[in-house]
Order: C-alpha cells, then structure tokens, then sequence
C-alpha cells in the first residue's frame, strides 16, 4: 500500500503557488466585489444590456470576472489553462460554456464542438473528463414537457430523438477515447428527461468502465434515495453507475418557482440537511466503488476531506481510479491544489467559449457565490493570508 499523505486545506502557500502576486491581487479585488449582493444584481442586470447596445464592456469583463472563472474564448486558450494547471498535477474538465444558445442550428453546431474536446482530451493526460448540459442540445419547453409526462406530439418526438442523438454521438466519442462524460444537473421541473438520457447512455456506454456521470443535487431532498435507486438499477441492469455528487446549482429560483406556483419546494429545508445527505452520498460510493465512479464535485472542505479520510480507513491508493475530485476554476484552490500535493485525483471544471456567450455562466456564477453563506469571506481570507506570507 501507498504511503498515506498528510491533508490539509489550510495550506496557502501550495494552494496559491500557481498564481503570481499580480494575479492573486486581482483576485482579492474580485472576490471583495463578488461578495456584495447588489453590486452582482447591478452587473447581472446591465452586463447582457451592454451587450445588446454594443457598448465596449468585453475587454473589461475578459480581464476580471472571465479571467477568473474560465479557461478561455476557445478550446485553444482552454488547453492552455489546463496545460498550466497540469503542471501542478490538477486536471481540465473540459466544458463549453455556451448557455441560452437556442435553436436547433445552434444546437447541432454545440455538438462538434464537444467533440472536438474530447478529441483533444484524449492525446492529454490531465484531462479527464468533458462535461454537458442537456438545455445545450434541447429546448427547455420541450424538456419541461417530457418531465411533466405529457404526450409529445409526432414532431416533438422527432424533435427529442434528435436531442437523444446529439447526447449519444457525444457520448460514443467519449467512450471511443476514453474519456468521462459529466451530465449536468438542471432544474427539478426539466430534471426527469435529463436522468433519462444519463440511464440510457450509462445503459449503452458504461461497461466494464465508467464513461457516463449522472449529476446528482444532494440540496434536492429526494436526491439520496435517487443515487440509491440509481445504484440498484445499474445493478439489475448490467452497466456500472457513474455519479458525481454536487450540492446544487439553481436554490434561489426552485424555491422561489415552488412558493409561485404553491407546490412543496425541492430543496432541503436548510444547509445542515444538505450537508448530512451529501456526506450520506460520499459513503454510499465510497463504499461501493468496485461497482460505480464518483466524482465528489464541492467546495465543501468537511465532504472532501471525509472522501479523502475513508479512502486511507479502506487502505484504498489516494489515486483510485473510480474516485476524483472536482472544483469549479477560480474557486477553492485551497482544496483542489492540497488535494493534487497529496496524490489524489482532482479537476477543475474549465468552462471556455465567447466571452458574450459565457456570460450567462458567469452571471450565474456570480450569483450562487452570493448565496453560499461564507464562501467569499473563506476565499477571501485565504487569499489575504497567501499575500501576508509573501508580504506584497
């Protein structure tokens, strides 16, 4: 067995060893204005305006909030970010970052593109995996029609045939070269097609290997019992579970749609309830992993850390080929680059694409960093820390 290596995520000088002074005083910059709620309201607001009048505001949202959340305008500069992040022995998950493209030009043009990603994925070690949202491939009122089980018309089931073949052709492309194909969670009112579509290709591609990832939103309350049903279903089925874990993306709009349209909201009742399922996830994989992939995709230092511990509690190697970990660009890099130092498994999720097509991703962004109570004072206080121990 592998000597087991100390862990901590308090360790500023590993974290931040891959951004110059310059970049990490930005940083401190950002953070401090990412964390006032209503400065990001103001942008949230104005930046898609800006756009449409045409007003010249590209340059500065490439060099702020851009810089810090994505890997570039096209899959070339991408592959730069992760060529430097693989120096430090932390891998790519390649994702165009492209939202609110609709039609089906638009659509069909996505595909490629990801293609091509995996394409370049596979002559490059560090990058492990490429990821997709199914609202990229297929219009949001067709999926809500699906999720509400309603009878699709003869085009509507044309219509979702091609999205089923957008996914697939993905989806054989990853498992062509090797190549882990991370399914975006969505919203709970579109979210049943899109566990659908992860059976199917789980069902398909997810033999012997795991190439397929469901998403699974630990803040959904009903969320554990799905990972455990989706479990005993790869099982009776014959194909291996892939599944990576995420707390939540959409918790303002579920509960706000929830108390709008007077049905019980999806989420948890609070943040201690969503802690203890997602840790109740961690073991459940953990404890299953000779017949399932996980991907522990948070930023949440108690959950990386408990991964972590009970890999060494079953003598199992930090680099266990069913286990990684994840973490958006730009965010936690106390946990993604302490966990690379000690010989683990772990991505950063690196959306790329046109600065004006990412935007709806980096509003988002912008908005959940908001809403999670703590984060920017803890990215924030780390980073100051890292610059009083260089004394800049």
């Amino acid at each position: 067995m592998e000597k087991q290596l100390p862990l901590s995520f308090d360790n500023t000088a590993i974290a931040f060893e891959h951004r110059t002074d310059k970049a990490l005083k930005k940083a401190d910059f950002l953070f401090s204005n990412i964390g006032k709620p209503w400065l990001v309201k103001l942008g949230a607001f104005f930046t898609p305006l800006a756009f449409k009048l045409k007003l010249p505001v590209k340059g500065l949202i490439k060099h702020t909030i851009f810089q810090q959340f994505c890997g570039g305008e096209n899959l070339q500069e991408a592959a730069q970010t992760a060529h430097t992040l693989g120096k430090f022995h932390v891998g790519a998950v390649l994702d165009y970052g492209v939202e609110a493209m609709e039609g089906e030009e638009n659509y069909d043009h996505a595909v490629p593109e990801f293609i091509r990603a995996t394409e370049y994925a596979a002559g490059n070690p560090n990058i492990p995996f490429i990821a997709i949202k199914v609202t990229g491939f297929a219009r949001f009122e067709l999926l809500e029609k699906i999720h509400r089980r309603e009878t699709l018309d003869t085009a509507e089931k044309a219509e979702f045939d091609r999205v089923r073949g957008r996914i697939q052709a993905i989806s054989e492309a990853c498992a062509r070269h090797k190549i882990g194909l991370l399914i975006d969670a969505e919203e709970s009112w579109i979210q049943q097609p899109v566990d659908d579509l992860a059976d199917e290709m789980m069902r398909l591609f997810n033999k012997g290997t795991v190439i397929v990832y469901n998403t699974f939103q630990l803040y959904r309350h009903d969320r554990l019992v799905f990972l455990q049903d989706s479990f005993e279903k790869a099982q009776q089925q014959g194909y291996l579970l892939g599944a990576k874990l995420v707390r939540g993306a959409y918790m303002e709009k579920e509960r706000k749609r929830a108390e709008e349209l007077n049905y019980p909201s999806p989420i948890q009742p609070d943040k201690a309830a969503t802690d203890t399922d997602y840790n109740a996830a961690v073991k459940f994989c953990m404890d299953r992993l000779d017949q399932m992939a996980v991907v522990i995709g948070t930023h949440n230092e108690q959950s990386c850390m408990l991964a972590a511990s009970l890999l060494d509690q079953k003598g199992l190697p930090h680099q266990h080929p069913h286990v990684s970990f994840s973490q958006l660009l730009g965010m936690s890099d106390n946990i993604t680059f302490n966990l690379a130092h000690a010989g683990y498994h772990v991505s950063k999720y690196l959306p790329y694409g046109p600065v004006k097509d990412v935007m709806p991703y980096l509003i988002r962004r912008a908005q959940e960093n908001t809403s999670i109570a703590g984060q920017m004072g803890r990215e924030l206080g780390l980073i100051r820390k890292e610059l009083k121990r260089r004394a800049v």
